[in-house]
């Protein structure tokens, strides 16, 4: 059975489970839930860690250096039993190995390590990955927490606004609904030199939208109304994600990814996937992102 850890600070309570290493809530010391709860109505996840693999792959396969590799979509990490490293007050840290089950579909060794830090008024996600094998290890690593919106009572989806640390001129490329590729040679403007972009459920018709050109490595999802939000910093992560479910989900995911599901230009050399990471034998990498809540 998957265990749950507690870490609290005066302002923040942060609970993590050790199946998939994974945040299971965020809530401040005057009472908001800010993590999606996790409703099976809409998705069941809250704020799963992708990894080895980001997005899907073309029909769940790739080939590489070591061999065939078949992954299910954002990767297993997300569904396997990880070590409850340590535990203090404040902060937590997991971490997951390779074994005979993750070397079926990717036949790779590693060390994954996440570790999750309060702050005054935020949770930062470190997240590291060790190369405990002889070969070059390729891989692709994100997140994909989401968040309840809205946040305060008498609000409404419509009344909340993503907002860009800078001015983005942005043309996110369409999601092959049927096979999850991404189809990078057909794009749709979705900013012009603004750093705002006002939600309504009709953008997510096509899935997420992938902002895989961006200056800005800071985002906020908030109310102008309530004033109630998140801010995402996310420098070291190549894309930003922007996810809700068509069937008008009280949620929005805020996803900072290196790597992502297939493009329909790309092969099918693991390889040679947008931002994937490669690691020499003994060899380590960190990345981290951080929520900050207000």
């Amino acid at each position: 059975m998957p265990m749950l850890t507690t870490i609290r600070n005066s302002t923040l309570e942060a609970t993590i489970s050790t199946r998939g290493a994974e945040l299971q809530s965020i809530r401040s010391a005057d009472g908001i839930s800010y993590l999606w709860n996790g409703d099976p109505a809409h998705w069941s996840g809250r704020a799963p860690i992708l990894f080895p693999c980001v997005g899907a792959l073309r029909d769940g396969r790739a080939v590489s250096e070591a061999g065939e590799i078949r992954l299910p979509k954002h990767g297993f990490a997300r569904h396997m039993e990880w070590q409850l490293e340590n535990v203090s007050d404040d902060r937590a840290a997991y971490r997951l190995d390779a074994d005979d089950s993750t070397r079926v579909g990717y036949p790779y060794d590693f060390s994954l390590r996440a570790e999750y830090r309060l702050g005054e008024r935020s949770v930062a996600t470190i997240l590291t990955v060790a190369n405990t094998g002889s070969r070059t290890l390729p891989y692709c690593l994100g997140g994909h927490p989401a968040f309840h919106v809205p946040l305060a009572e008498g609000e409404s989806f419509e009344d909340y606004l993503l907002e860009f640390e800078q001015p983005e001129t942005a043309d996110c490329p369409q999601v092959d609904l049927q096979h999850g590729l991404i189809m990078d040679t057909c794009r749709n403007r979705v900013l012009t030199e603004s750093r705002t972009l006002p939600l309504n459920h009709a953008l997510f018709r096509g899935d997420a939208l992938i902002f895989d050109r961006l200056k800005s490595r800071s985002a906020r999802l908030f109310s102008p109304k309530s004033g109630r939000g998140v801010r995402m910093d996310f420098a070291g992560l190549d894309i930003f994600a922007v996810w809700s479910p068509a069937q008008d989900a009280p949620f929005v995911a805020l996803e900072p990814w290196n790597g992502s599901g297939t493009q329909v230009s790309e092969d099918d050399v693991f390889e040679h996937k947008q931002c994937l990471r490669r690691l020499a034998p003994g060899q380590e990498d960190t990345v981290s992102f951080t929520v900050t809540v207000f």
